[in-house]
C-alpha cells in the first residue's frame, strides 16, 4: 500500500535539535523523544488543520474530561531503516483501523486517514535521522487521542486532541521473564473495553503487576474474568504457548486485544509449516503440560518487544521452569519477522510500507 499524503498541514520546524545529545546505543525505552510532534484538534464537530511543531509541553484545562472520565486511547507502531537508508513502516493501516475502532468504543471521533497516516508520513520525513539502522534499532511511534473538552459532567467531550510523538528505541525487554498466572485479578471483562487500546486498560494492570513484582515476577498471565480458567494475555502483550510442536494462542474477543504482531506471527508460522491453533487454552492444560514435559515455550508478542520469551510461570504458589530448547520457535519467528520489518528478508506478505 501507499500512505495517503496530506497537503493541508502546517509545519513549524525546531530551531535546534536534541539528536546529538542522544546515546542511541544505550537508550531506555520510551523516555527520549524526537524534535517534533504532530497535533490535530477536534472542535465544532470537525477536525481542524493539523500542525507539526517542536516537541514541547502544552496547557490543558483542569476540567478536561481526559482527567475525569478517562477518554484516552493510543497505538504503538515502529519505523525501521534499511541498509539503503530508506524508512519503512510495518502494517500501518492495521494500526490506523484499530485506533478508530478504539475511538468508536470510547465515544471519541474517528481520525481521518490523511491525518493519521498522511500526517505520520510528513512527521517521519522530518525526523528520518532519528531512525537508526542496526539490529534492535527502531523509532517507536505513539499516536494518541485525549478528550480536551472542559467540564465535569459525565458525558463524552466535545473537544479532542490527536497527537503523534516519536521515541528512538532499542529492545524493550532484555532476556526472558518470569510470570505468575492470575487467580483473582483480570485485565478485562466481557462487555468492557479490553479490545480497545484505552489508557485505563493499562493503568488497571499496574497494581496487580506491582504485587507480582514484589514476589519476583516481571509480569502476569491474565485469565478470564468469569472463571479464571482461561489464559488470555501476558502483561501488555498477546501470549503464545508451545505444547510439543504446536503453537496455541487465545482468540481475540471483547477482552483480548487484536494484536498486529500476534496476527503477523500466526501468518508467518503457517508459512513456515508450524502448526497453530487459535483457541482458548486452559490453566489446567498449561500446568499439566508443564508437568509432563510437553510444554516447550511461552512467549509474549507485541509491538515494543516483538517477542518476549517467558522462562517460567507460577500458579497457586507452585513454580514451573520451562526447558531451554535449542529449536526455539519463538526465536526463529522473531528473527524472521524482524528481518521482514528491517528489509533484510523478502516481504512476501506485503506488510512493509516505504515512507
Amino acid at each position: 500500500m501507499e500512505l495517503k499524503t496530506i497537503e493541508n498541514i502546517d509545519i513549524v520546524k525546531s530551531s535546534t535539535t536534541k539528536i546529538n545529545e542522544v546515546d542511541f546505543d544505550n537508550i531506555s525505552f520510551g523516555n527520549t523523544f524526537t524534535d517534533h510532534m504532530l497535533i490535530c484538534d477536534y472542535a465544532n464537530g470537525e477536525w481542524q488543520k493539523p500542525i507539526i511543531q517542536p516537541y514541547a509541553p502544552f496547557t490543558i484545562d483542569p476540567s478536561a474530561k481526559v482527567f475525569h472520565y478517562g477518554q484516552a486511547i493510543f497505538e504503538g507502531m515502529k519505523a525501521y531503516k534499511d541498509e539503503q537508508d530508506d524508512v519503512w513502516l510495518f502494517r500501518p493501516e492495521e494500526n490506523f483501523m484499530r485506533f478508530n475502532k478504539s475511538a468508536v468504543r470510547m465515544a471519541m471521533p474517528e481520525v481521518p486517514e490523511e491525518v493519521f497516516l498522511g500526517g505520520l508520513k510528513k512527521l517521519l520525513e522530518l525526523e528520518k535521522d532519528w531512525v537508526k539502522k542496526g539490529n534492535g534499532s527502531s523509532l517507536y511511534i505513539r499516536p494518541f487521542m485525549i478528550a480536551t473538552g472542559p467540564g465535569v459532567v459525565a458525558a463524552p467531550a466535545m473537544f479532542y486532541r490527536f497527537m503523534i510523538i516519536l521515541s528512538p528505541a532499542k529492545s524493550y525487554y532484555s532476556g526472558a521473564v518470569k510470570v505468575v498466572v492470575a487467580e483473582h485479578f483480570s485485565r478485562a471483562a466481557n462487555g468492557g473495553i479490553g479490545a480497545a487500546k484505552a489508557a485505563g486498560n493499562y493503568s488497571g494492570q499496574f497494581y496487580p503487576t506491582k504485587l507480582a513484582n514484589e514476589k519476583g515476577y516481571q509480569q502476569i498471565i491474565w485469565t478470564d474474568d468469569a472463571t479464571h480458567t482461561k489464559l488470555e494475555e501476558a502483561g501488555t502483550m498477546n501470549v503464545f504457548f508451545r505444547i510439543n510442536d504446536t503453537l496455541y494462542t487465545a482468540p481475540t474477543s471483547e477482552r483480548i486485544l487484536d494484536g498486529i504482531t500476534r496476527k503477523s506471527l500466526i501468518d508467518l508460522a503457517k508459512r513456515e509449516n508450524i502448526k497453530v491453533e487459535v483457541r482458548s487454552v486452559l490453566v489446567d492444560e498449561l500446568v499439566n503440560a508443564a508437568k509432563d514435559g510437553s510444554l516447550k515455550e511461552i512467549f509474549g508478542a507485541g509491538t515494543a518487544a516483538v517477542i518476549s520469551p517467558i522462562s517460567g510461570f507460577a500458579y497457586k504458589e507452585e513454580y514451573f521452569e520451562l526447558p531451554n530448547v535449542e529449536d526455539s520457535i519463538a526465536m526463529d519467528l522473531k528473527d524472521k519477522l524482524t528481518k521482514i520489518q528491517t528489509k533484510l528478508a523478502d516481504d512476501t506478505f506485503g506488510w512493509t510500507v516505504k515512507i
